[in-house]
């Protein structure tokens, strides 16, 4: 049986990107051209991810030691090490929007990754170095000889993990736990919080039913959710309740609306360990290796990408959806 290898992986992330620039409006942007794309950064900075080469300086030198790589990644010549890190800091924003396109793209239709349905949930990330205690926090003191402290990062508690200082990933998944949406802000943003702002990308987004755990529990957004069509469940809405919002449940209805609300842990909560596999922060409160808002928000967005494109070529290559192994294992 034949593989996909790293030109089949290339290959079809370039053309995804390509039609997603397509959709997109020609900025007129001041000062001097882009010399480098952004699709062919994106294509890069996914390789570097999934070869765990994180560092600016790694990259620039993994770069310049492989000159052939250039002409696959569509670049002129080998970026500077400022150029790499000053690109690298300001493209979470292209990378959300572009998994954003992915889910709505023919592909992913094709291979029946419908989200009609999807799933929602927040992951906490420990920062690079050192821990800075919240009296200290609270006081913006950094007490001496406390150095590469990640001032951006904020404390959080896991039910899981207890307190971790660090940044959160709120995800929305499918049901198969393909990757819709993330957001990528400092540990103590709410979640409730997060979804009141994403609120109205979900509904844009045409997810109709929307699952998350017991800390998004809100009856106000349930029933605001419900005025526009879409049904919010937590676990502590019943049959009854629900009947009440939406409307009689015959018992067919019943036995989805309960195997919807029971498949969360199946379909979300493994998508965090998959995407800990991808990025390497499978240690304790997973830590990750970039430090800064900016940084850390890239860092997980690539992983969000690259979780999408591995299950996507798995599918297309009849391998086990959720096997993230042959795509760590090409590009090693």
């Amino acid at each position: 049986m034949y593989y996909p290898d790293m030109k089949d992986y290339i290959t079809f992330l370039f053309s995804l990107l390509d039609e997603f620039l397509e959709t997109k409006e020609i900025a007129v942007h001041q000062g001097r051209p882009k010399i480098y794309s952004d699709a062919s950064l994106v294509v890069f900075y996914t390789i570097m991810t999934l070869k765990q080469i994180n560092a600016i300086r790694g990259q620039h030198q993994w770069l310049y030691t492989h000159p052939l790589m250039l002409e696959k990644l569509r670049l002129p010549s080998c970026p500077s090490r400022s150029t790499l890190g000053r690109r690298y800091k300001a493209l979470a924003v292209f990378v959300s929007e572009f998994c954003e396109f992915i889910v709505d793209s023919g592909v992913c239709k094709r291979y029946g990754f419908s989200h009609d349905l999807a799933y929602e949930d927040k992951s906490l990330f420990k920062a690079k170095g050192c821990v800075w205690h919240k009296k200290d926090r609270e006081k913006n003191h950094i007490p001496k000889g406390l150095r590469n402290v990640d001032t951006t990062a904020t404390w959080s508690k896991s039910g899981y993990h207890g307190w971790v200082y660090g940044y959160g990933l709120h995800l929305t998944t499918t049901r198969h736990g393909f990757p819709v949406m993330f957001d990528v802000l400092p540990a103590n943003i709410h979640e409730r919080k997060v979804l009141a702002e994403k609120q109205d990308r979900l509904i844009e987004k045409g997810i109709k039913c929307l699952v998350a755990d017991a800390g998004y529990r809100d009856k106000k957004r349930t029933s605001t959710f419900a005025k526009r069509q879409v049904m919010f469940l937590t676990p502590d809405i019943s049959v009854e309740a629900a009947a009440a919002i939406f409307g009689p449940m015959d018992a067919m209805a019943v036995a989805v609306f309960n195997e919807v609300k029971d498949a969360r842990k199946t379909a979300i909560e493994p998508t965090f360990d998959l995407l800990s596999r991808l990025l390497g922060t499978q240690g304790r409160h997973k830590p990750l290796p970039v430090r800064g808002l900016p940084y850390v928000s890239t860092f997980l967005g690539l992983g969000v990408l690259s979780l999408q494109l591995a299950m996507l070529m798995n599918v297309m290559w009849e391998l086990p959806t959720r096997n993230v192994t042959h795509i760590k294992t090409v590009f090693q």
